[in-house]
């Protein structure tokens, strides 16, 4: 199974960073869809937009939307998509827009992929 790692959209692009996939729903203020370096956006999963409103990255509310994103993931088609795509390259990375970079749904998302490639070993 490939390497996972997050990274913040605005953030330099490296070799290293392997397959470049955006996870937000919305794409990110002032990025040029020509000049972003991405292989795949997946909107699909990112949290629903109920949930990201809600949240609205206040940090008091954090462990409600990490029980609430992980649901979400448990029945989204979508997570399957990015497991196949984990077995296809060796470095996965998930960029994210937010500027908050331990509260934000890359990190749920890359916890909960995490979680569930270890079960398979």
């Amino acid at each position: 199974m490939s390497k996972i790692t997050i990274k913040r959209v605005y953030e330099l692009v490296e070799k290293s960073d392997g397959y470049r996939v955006l996870i937000d729903r919305l794409w990110p203020r002032g990025l040029a869809k020509a000049s972003s370096h991405i292989d795949e956006w997946m909107k699909e999963i990112g949290p629903s937009n109920e949930l990201r409103k809600w949240f609205n990255h206040d940090v008091e509310k954090w462990q409600a939307f990490r029980r609430s994103y992980k649901k979400e993931l448990k029945g989204s088609d979508v997570v399957e998509e990015i497991i196949k795509l984990m077995g296809k390259h060796k470095h996965v990375t998930l960029l994210y827009g937010a500027k908050d970079e331990e509260h934000n749904q890359a990190v749920v998302l890359q916890e909960y992929l995490k979680s569930l490639t270890q079960k398979k070993k």
